[in-house]
């Protein structure tokens, strides 16, 4: 499989877990494993934001495909048939990622507390 196939692949996954998400029958303790993964693939920032010398790539070349992985295979055959053919048709006809709204605000939260943390034991 050639790098282009393999991101092409992880696109078409992450996109997979977004139709998963919204699925009825996706069992609830994978939604919430899933909608990390979601609003973290699909945030328009990153926790690690990429111009930081290598830990900038390191979340979207490791930690990103081994939980978009993992939530896959936890979930049941028919969702992943059912999104995955949602996800196809959804990349066929729009050919990028839907971005969800929501999805930068534990970010900045983490950063915000990060910040804080940070803050605290500079002034303590």
């Amino acid at each position: 499989m050639s790098l282009k196939q393999w991101a092409n692949r992880l696109k078409r996954d992450g996109v997979t877990l977004w139709f998963a998400l919204r699925n009825p029958f996706t069992p609830w303790w994978i939604k919430m494993l899933i909608a990390l993964v979601v609003a973290y693939a699909l945030s328009p920032i990153d926790l690690i934001p990429d111009f930081i010398p290598v830990l900038g790539y390191l979340d979207d070349l490791i930690l990103l495909p081994i939980f978009i992985w993992l939530a896959i295979q936890l979930l049941p055959p028919e969702v992943l048939a059912k999104s995955r053919s949602a996800a196809e048709a959804w990349l066929n006809e729009n050919a990028q990622k839907p971005r969800v709204w929501w999805s930068f605000i534990p970010i900045v939260m983490a950063w915000l507390c990060l910040a804080g943390a940070v803050f605290y034991s500079l002034w303590r």
